[in-house]
């Protein structure tokens, strides 16, 4: 080899390297700043991805650039989602929607198979709900079910919190798996096909099953219900007034489901086809219309099936945004972040890095996910750094495997919640338990799904 070319291969390595510490840096940078210094995820992230941009050589300007074009990206894409899902599950609890599925199911369960069926009412409420929600929502559900019940309240609680937690981390339209679902740029409803195979057995081994083992472990009271005189006249008054059928509020849990569903079957049956039907398929199932109707069929089975006038569905509707500000500031942050990356051309050399690696895609990409949720304590930070820095990654492989790797990143997501994360703090004082106590129940619940996940993920890997 000559001169000219040591010297090119040397510089060559010289500019990968510096690329890669400035990565590294980069991150390491929000992590302190979302954990250290206490600044807002949207905020770390935004000055994160400009400095790591300035870093590797970009410059100032086009740093900026990078970060505005791939927030506004992200925002096209999933922000829509996220608002049409916010929306969704508010007019869901409002409507008492959700106490109807509740009541139901657990009205239909005895002693021995209430802790299954906590599971599914969690999965099911979790489907369309964000994790805090549907989290606020289940709590007064799990004591009082437990109290009733006598069993043990971890037997209650654990069952549930696996359905909703895995929900939130596998299941579009939740916005981690929409958030990577995007930047991995992966078939949206076959995504949720595999997600729905991968969260039950996680959710029975998480839920059902560990619950027994969290029972021995912990066995505390069942707490009181912290409630006002106006509370308990509030709920009164909900149970009084008129709710939606059973069957009216699942379907329209499950609308969206089953038409992006729908849409991902026709296009394995017959992609290139131009028929009617196929387009019809292709339309309704596109995740924009999928969930906008979801909000118009919930306005009428939930909303008119509730009871609920023009004036109340319409207020329902408004209060669900304000809430969910700093979830689509995030998930636009994390855009901008993955656009810096794929510009300074870090995000190809972090690929190659990856592709020469004795260990599987998906176990790197789980890997990736774990790092940042237990430095950050925030799945969805996670879920969206992961997803920017192995996106390179996911254009080299089959779509299925790029749905794979949705998955992988969030089963890595939800690994070990511990103390810098704040659904660590509300499960803990909702169930009146320790710091020591949550750590043996909610964290090794957490980590169990987590690892129980990236089975599924490798083992469905190895098959299709």
């Amino acid at each position: 080899m000559g001169t000219a070319s040591l010297l090119a291969a040397a510089d060559s390595a010289g500019h990968d390297a510096r690329l890669i510490t400035a990565a590294v840096v980069g991150v390491a940078a929000i992590i302190a700043m979302i954990t250290w210094l206490k600044l807002h995820p949207f905020l770390a992230l935004a000055i994160g991805a400009v400095g790591v941009g300035i870093a590797a050589g970009l410059g100032a300007t086009d740093s900026v650039a990078a970060f505005v074009e791939g927030f506004g990206a992200t925002m096209g894409s999933v922000g829509i989602l996220i608002g049409f899902g916010a929306m969704f599950g508010k007019l869901l609890a409002d409507s008492g929607g959700a106490d109807r599925v509740v009541d139901t199911l657990v009205g239909r369960s005895g002693p021995r198979t209430l802790p299954w069926m906590m599971a599914l009412v969690g999965a099911v409420i979790g489907l369309p709900m964000f994790f805090e929600i549907g989290l606020v929502l289940l709590m007064p559900v799990i004591i009082l079910v437990a109290r009733r019940s006598g069993l043990s309240l971890m037997r209650i609680a654990i069952p549930t919190l696996a359905g909703l937690s895995a929900m939130h981390g596998l299941v579009p339209p939740h916005p981690g798996p929409l958030v990577a679902v995007s930047a991995l740029n992966a078939n949206l409803g076959l995504t949720l096909a595999l997600g729905v195979v991968v969260a039950i057995p996680t959710v029975i081994v998480a839920g059902p099953l560990f619950s027994k083992l969290a029972a021995r472990w912990v066995d505390v009271p069942v707490p009181e219900l912290y409630v006002t005189t106006e509370d308990l006249e509030g709920a009164e008054a909900a149970a009084e007034r008129q709710r939606p059928g059973f069957a009216a509020t699942l379907a329209a849990i499950l609308l969206p489901v089953v038409l992006m569903l729908g849409k991902a079957i026709a296009d394995v049956i017959a992609p290139d086809s131009e028929a009617a039907a196929k387009n019809l398929l292709d339309f309704l199932g596109t995740p924009v219309v999928a969930l906008g109707l979801a909000v118009l069929a919930g306005m009428a089975l939930l909303g008119r099936g509730g009871g609920m006038d023009r004036k109340a569905i319409a207020s329902s509707l408004e209060s669900s945004l304000p809430p969910i500000a700093g979830i689509l500031l995030i998930v636009g942050a994390g855009g901008g972040f993955k656009q810096v990356l794929i510009d300074t051309g870090i995000a190809d050399v972090i690929a190659e890095a990856i592709k020469g690696s004795a260990l599987p895609v998906l176990f790197l990409a789980w890997l990736v996910a774990v790092l940042i949720r237990v430095a950050t304590g925030s799945a969805t930070v996670a879920t969206v750094t992961a997803s920017g820095i192995l996106a390179p990654v996911a254009a080299e492989l089959t779509s299925t495997h790029v749905s794979l790797m949705v998955l992988a990143i969030g089963s890595g997501s939800l690994f070990l919640s511990h103390v810098n994360d704040a659904g660590f703090w509300l499960v803990k004082e909702y169930l009146g338990v320790s710091v020591v106590q949550n750590l043996k129940t909610w964290t090794v619940m957490e980590c169990i799904i987590s690892v129980t996940g990236l089975a599924g993920v490798l083992a469905l890997s190895a098959f299709i």
